[in-house]
């Protein structure tokens, strides 16, 4: 394992969940996944199955990430053309891969491989393949960009297909102080100056809602566990003095 920071983005392909349609279920996925394994989840995009849109996302975020996830529009419909645009973003050539035909031959009859199921399998020259043991139809990458399928399921057995070859970084580690009902407000300027002040941890206040109204809690998170403690101990310090009224 490697200290160094692992980055990565998340490409959310297709119309149906622009439109609202289909609800995405595969970004806290994603998310959950890199967390466990070190990964920093930095950017997640939601784009349109509108090709020049998919090649200049793809191209900016595989730039700026160690690694770039994309979900949607690998199927066999005419507005499945994440394949092509991931080929036109690295500027290669894009055909029916025998290896990806022989996968899709595990599910169907060859007389029933017609032109629309074979574009599932039409793969950008270079890349590697991503098994699908749930319908065959494989996922690929290609550079650093993993391009996978919009269900979800298929999607997550891909991802834990991928897992293993992910560089991993550092995990992150996190403290949570429970504000009960004092309000964010109370304590924003103080918590301001604690974030400020404790550069090497990250701090953030969530509110939620519970039978008994709002309540509030404080996450410390970070990569070092003694700057965690500093941090959580200021916290503490500082709810403890603004409940009796002498905050420190």
């Amino acid at each position: 394992m490697t200290e160094a920071a692992v980055t990565a983005a998340i490409l959310v392909i297709g119309d149906e969940i622009l439109s609202g349609r289909t609800k995405d279920k595969n970004i806290g996925t994603i998310a959950d996944y890199c967390t466990a394994i070190g990964i920093d989840l930095k950017e997640v995009r939601i784009v349109p199955d509108e090709a020049h849109r998919i090649v200049a996302a793809v191209n900016a975020l595989r730039d700026a990430y160690t690694y770039l996830f994309t979900t949607g529009g690998i199927g066999p419909t005419h507005d499945d053309i994440t394949a092509d645009c991931v080929a036109a973003a690295f500027g290669v050539t894009i055909d029916v891969d025998p290896r990806a035909r022989a996968m899709l031959l595990e599910r169907h009859k060859p007389e029933d491989l017609n032109e629309a199921r074979l574009r599932m399998a039409r793969i950008p020259a270079g890349a590697d393949l991503i098994a699908n043991p749930v319908s065959k139809a494989p996922g690929f990458r290609i550079g650093n960009v993993f391009v996978m399928a919009g269900v979800p399921s298929i999607m997550q057995a891909m991802l834990d297909n991928i897992g293993p070859t992910l560089a991993t970084g550092a995990k992150i580690l996190s403290e949570t102080i429970e504000a009960g009902n004092m309000p964010e407000g109370t304590y924003a300027g103080g918590l301001a100056g604690i974030a400020k002040a404790h550069g090497a941890v990250s701090i953030g206040s969530y509110p939620s809602m519970t039978p008994n109204g709002f309540a509030n809690r404080i996450v410390v998170r970070g990569r070092d566990a003694e700057a965690i403690a500093h941090a959580r101990a200021d916290i503490v310090t500082l709810l403890d003095g603004l409940r009796d009224g002498t905050p420190g």
